[in-house]
């Protein structure tokens, strides 16, 4: 089987190509490529170029964040001999928290005894999210975050609050009409909504707390537009994960599981985040991929 590591020399703090190396040259008897990608959307055009080029199995090791991560699912997204595996080395890696955290990911012997199993993936035309659709003051949170991640105090792991400080005054409400299998989820407005197969956002932020990833159906958190007062009080189950058990915020929630969601924009530039990165639209069909990607969970780790 090719062993193929997909490193982003921008993921992270530190570019953590050396280090990589560095591992990998220490091991005996494993062969393996390094493919340094040179900029956005490069890794998925590398990964279905190989896919292409071979019907023999192929092991892509995702080096960096949740956007690569996302760009070497893409890739991944319709070759039965692509296999998906992660080596964190981003700022959030909210992905792998579903498994516990990054951890067992970056101990490369777990890693190769890991055991393959079959995850979903959401669409939405023709690109795609491995842990994540949001938007609403998330779409806002994500163009911050995107602007900072890399200036110090305010970037790195604190980039997502400064995302929500910015988005406190500027975007409380957003305009648009959210569907759920054939069901209207609000009427016109909402303060956010996270459409996901992981469970967390933002680093730390444990907003789908009953999802599975492997079970052919999405987690749609819609929440209604709410005084700022209000909002902070939020946050703090929003992170921990027990909003929606929380009898004070229930009738600020709309949650459902479902196959399909329709998003229907109501004002300009309206933004939706894949995994971070943001695709502007006025309508948006999102759908759940089910147990499209062989993926690799580390020995040991189990779902959070």
């Amino acid at each position: 089987m090719k062993n193929i590591f997909v490193v982003n020399p921008f993921a992270g703090k530190t570019n953590a190509l050396a280090s990589i190396e560095n591992m990998l040259a220490k091991m005996q008897d494993f062969e393996y490529e390094i493919y340094v990608t040179k900029e956005r959307g490069d890794a998925t055009a590398f990964v279905k170029k190989k896919c292409e080029e071979t019907d023999e199995d192929i092991r892509f090791f995702s080096c960096g964040g949740d956007g690569t991560l996302n760009e070497v699912a893409s890739g991944c997204v319709g070759h039965s001999n692509a296999i998906l595996a992660i080596y964190p080395s981003g700022s959030g890696n909210d992905y792998v928290k579903y498994y516990g955290g990054k951890e067992q990911f970056l101990n490369i012997d777990n890693l190769l005894e890991g055991r393959e199993t079959k995850i979903d993936i959401i669409q939405v035309g023709d690109r795609y999210a491995v842990n994540a659709c949001h938007f609403g003051l998330d779409s806002a949170v994500a163009k911050t975050m995107n602007a900072v991640r890399h200036k110090k105090i305010i970037g790195g792991k604190n980039a997502y609050n400064t995302g929500v400080l910015k988005a406190l005054f500027t975007a409380m409400k957003t305009k648009c009409k959210v569907i759920g299998d054939g069901e209207p989820l609000n009427e016109d407005k909402i303060l956010l909504c996270t459409v996901a197969n992981g469970k967390y956002v933002g680093g730390s932020y444990k907003s789908s707390p009953r999802s599975r990833n492997d079970d052919g159906l999405m987690e749609v958190c819609c929440i209604k537009p709410v005084s700022i007062f209000k909002f902070l009080n939020l946050i703090k189950v929003y992170k921990e994960g027990t909003h929606l058990e929380n009898e004070k915020l229930k009738k600020y929630l709309e949650y459902r599981r479902c196959k399909s969601v329709e998003i229907i924009g109501g004002q300009k530039n309206f933004a939706i985040s894949l995994d971070g990165e943001i695709v502007e639209g006025d309508r948006f069909e999102v759908n759940v991929l089910e147990k499209e990607l062989r993926f690799i969970i580390p020995k040991g780790c189990e779902v959070n």
